[in-house]
C-alpha cells in the first residue's frame, strides 16, 4: 500500500497559500483517480482508493504544518506502511515556480513539515516531491512569503500545473520517478512572464 501525503495548513485563511500546495495536490489526486470523500481520522483527512492498480491512501494532516509528522506517523503505524512506500508533496523555496524534483530521503531543507515528519518517523527514507514556489530573495521574508497566497499571475497557471502533477502520479506508484518528472514537464510549462511597462 502507498501513502501519498500533501502538506499544508487547515482552514480557509491558508487555503491559497504557497505553503498549501501539498493540500492542493492531495485534493487533485483524489479527484483525478476518483477516490471517495476524505474522512477525518489520524488527526488528518484521508481517503483510500487505487492508482494504477495499487492500493493508495491520500492524507492531509490537520495538525498544522509544524506538527505534520504526528498525523502521518499515526496513519503509518495503523496501516503498517513501509517508509519507501510514502510520497510527500510539499512547497520548495529553492526551485522556481512551476518546477519540481523527486528525491528519496535527504534533509528537510528547512521545511517545517518535513522536519516534523523526520522527527516522528522511524526512517527518513521516504519519497519527496518538491514543488517549486520560488524564493522571495531575503530569508527574513520567507515566512510571510510562504504564508501568502500565490500571486494572480501564478494563480492563472497553477491549476494546470497541479492537474499535470496529479494526472501523472501513476508513474510514482510504479517507481517510475524519472518518467513522472519527464511527463509533468511535457504536459506543463510555466508561461513566460509578461514584462511590465517600462521594463526593458
Amino acid at each position: 500500500m502507498w501513502l501519498l501525503v500533501g502538506l499544508g495548513n487547515p482552514g480557509d485563511k491558508y487555503a491559497k497559500n504557497r505553503h498549501n500546495i501539498g493540500f492542493m495536490v492531495a485534493d487533485a489526486l483524489a479527484d483525478a483517480y476518483k477516490f471517495p470523500n476524505f474522512k477525518s481520522k489520524f488527526q488528518g483527512e484521508y481517503a483510500q482508493g487505487t492508482i494504477a492498480g495499487e492500493k493508495c491512501l491520500i492524507l492531509k494532516p490537520m495538525t498544522y504544518m509544524n506538527e505534520s509528522g504526528i498525523s502521518v506517523s499515526q496513519l503509518v503505524k495503523f496501516y503498517k506502511i513501509d517508509t519507501s512506500q510514502i510520497i510527500v508533496f510539499y512547497d520548495e523555496l529553492d526551485l522556481p515556480p512551476g518546477k519540481l524534483r523527486v528525491k528519496k530521503g535527504g534533509g528537510s531543507g528547512g521545511h517545517n513539515g518535513i522536519k516534523s515528519m523526520d522527527s516522528h518517523m522511524s526512517s527518513k527514507d521516504y519519497w519527496r516531491v518538491r514543488l517549486g514556489i520560488g524564493h522571495p530573495g531575503d530569508k527574513d521574508r520567507v515566512s510571510g512569503y510562504v504564508l501568502s497566497d500565490f500571486s494572480k499571475e501564478e494563480q492563472a497557471w497553477l491549476p494546470e500545473w497541479i492537474d499535470a502533477i496529479s494526472n501523472q502520479a501513476h508513474y510514482l506508484v510504479q517507481d517510475r520517478h524519472e518518467d513522472f518528472m519527464t511527463q509533468v514537464a511535457r504536459k506543463f510549462k510555466v508561461p513566460a512572464q509578461k514584462k511590465e511597462e517600462g521594463q526593458s
